[in-house]
């Protein structure tokens, strides 16, 4: 956890930038995402220096040559040890003029660091907003991977508040919740198609550190930690570089975390070579057969973004492999062709698991869509038996605009520090979630159709020739007498209704389209 002083440090670090005209948030973040590339870089050549040094061997990895640059600046100069010392006009001819140059001639090496640096830029002019940025960086203790992980999340729930770019970043209870339903394994390989900030990818190593501590300590895992584990994927550069960058301060060395257009690129390179993929891809409408990538039309024979990006999980999923995924309500019950051809494809070729219904306030301010979460097994030869169904109605925060928090913070996610009593699992039904999904195969088959979760067996999703996947279409409401006296209850009945009649139209709207 973040301290107090360390919060306050990144304010005035934000501030900064705001003071120096750089107002953009994800302007914020990349310049900072920079120059902290350039600190690790230092920090990297410094821990070569000492093992060279204790050891008495030369350095078997130098990032900064010895010598000058063609315009005369020492490499030793351009190191950030040396040029926080600089004062402000040097240090921004150093910066901009030496290091950044440096830095996109750095080639592929391989390392994360060469690959997001290429078109790095520094985005501003004035020096001395660059040495007050150096300075509090600097000053931010940055020693623990902890500490190192938990200060960039601070900054990219920054970007979230600031509003226009919230699109790129998932709920992290959410993201905590699918996690921890499909409890990542140390010899998994993790894919994210649309992996914006790399939370998911995020979560996914924070989850192995704390349950598989021994993945450190066997060097084949832990070589396949830091370099085979994680693929993340995007078509933004900036988000590319924060995703690596999130990755390397929560501790990951080398993540592959690359650029793809995942919806318009073949994918034969690594068709079926995942284990598990957790990803909240973004549904814009639809594409143009041309531009969308033909081993996906194979699949399925549609121009909409949400059943490609389904059908991309089927195409890089290995046999056996599994996932998470959110998707907007309309994949579970779109009447059209394409739609009813991959739910049929889910339920009948594969094994679908789970389809868990999120309150519409989820993703609000940025969007008030309804979606769910579905998990499902690559098979290939069919699976299904039944599919368990659970209705979230509350996330533990308002499912407003504002969206605070409606509980502590030890009582928040899908695993808190304390337990929840009845009244609190109204307010934060994610651990309920957990608890049950974990029991689906066992009392869970049991629990009639009015409770907030329940099984439906595939002979029954399949009857219909549709295979509706919608909640609302198997759930059975329990008639209860509403005294005038009991406004609460009122007012989730009418909740109901409203819910009934959004579904409603939403259900025509996918007709008239």
């Amino acid at each position: 956890m973040l301290t107090g002083d360390i919060r306050n440090q990144v304010d005035r670090i934000w501030d900064a930038f705001w003071s120096g005209g750089v107002s953009n948030p994800l302007s914020v973040i990349e310049q900072i995402t920079f120059l902290l590339f350039i600190k690790r870089l230092d920090d990297l050549h410094t821990l070569e220096e000492n093992k060279s040094r204790a050891l008495a061997i030369p350095m078997e990895r130098s990032i900064f040559p010895k010598g000058q640059d063609a315009k005369g600046c020492l490499y030793e100069d351009m190191r950030w040890s040396r040029f926080k010392h600089f004062e402000p006009r040097e240090m921004m001819a150093v910066v901009d003029e030496h290091v950044f140059p440096f830095l996109r001639g750095l080639g592929v090496e391989g390392s994360s660091y060469a690959r997001h640096m290429r078109d790095a830029r520094l985005g501003f002019s004035s020096p001395g907003l660059l040495a007050k940025v150096v300075e509090m960086l600097d000053a931010v203790p940055m020693d623990d991977r902890d500490t190192k992980g938990d200060l960039y999340e601070y900054m990219l729930g920054k970007i979230a508040s600031a509003g226009q770019n919230g699109q790129f970043r998932t709920p992290r209870h959410a993201i905590g919740l699918m996690v921890e339903m499909m409890q990542p394994q140390p010899q998994d390989r993790i894919c994210d198609p649309a992996a914006g900030t790399c939370g998911f990818l995020v979560a996914a190593g924070e989850y192995l550190r704390e349950h598989h501590p021994e993945l450190l300590r066997d060097p084949k895992l832990r070589r396949h930690f830091h370099h085979g584990l994680f693929h993340g994927y995007d078509f933004d550069p900036t988000m590319l570089r924060i995703g690596a960058m999130n990755m390397i301060l929560h501790g990951v060395e080398d993540p592959d975390v690359t650029y793809r257009d995942s919806l318009a690129q073949e994918h034969t390179e690594d068709a079926g070579t995942y284990s598990l993929i957790l990803a909240n891809p973004p549904f814009a409408g639809s594409l143009d057969y041309e531009s969308t990538a033909k081993d996906l039309q194979r699949i399925v024979k549609t121009k909409k973004t949400e059943l490609l990006f389904l059908a991309l999980f089927l195409r890089l999923l290995k046999i056996g492999g599994r996932a998470a995924v959110i998707v907007p309500d309309g994949v579970l019950f779109g009447s059209s062709k394409a739609h009813q051809a991959l739910r049929r494809m889910l339920v009948e070729e594969h094994k679908l698991d789970a389809v868990i219904k999120l309150p519409s306030g989820v993703f609000r301010p940025y969007a008030g869509v309804s979606t769910a979460i579905l998990c499902f097994t690559k098979t290939g030869v069919g699976g299904t038996d039944q599919v368990w169904f659970y209705d979230v109605q509350a996330d533990g925060y308002s499912l407003d605009d504002k969206r605070n928090p409606l509980l502590p913070a030890e009582k928040l996610s899908a695993t808190p520090r304390e337990g929840l009593t009845a009244d609190e699992h109204a307010k934060n039904n994610l651990p309920d979630v957990l608890r049950r999904w974990k029991d689906r195969d066992g009392a869970e088959r049991e629990r009639p159709r009015t409770a907030q979760s329940f099984c439906v067996p595939k002979t029954e999703i399949a009857a219909s020739g549709t295979y509706d996947l919608s909640l609302n279409r198997y759930r059975e409401v329990e008639h209860v007498h509403v005294e005038h006296d009991a406004p609460a209850d009122i007012i989730r009945e009418l909740r109901e209704i409203e819910s009934e009649i959004s579904l409603g139209l939403t259900r025509l709207e996918e007709m008239l389209r």
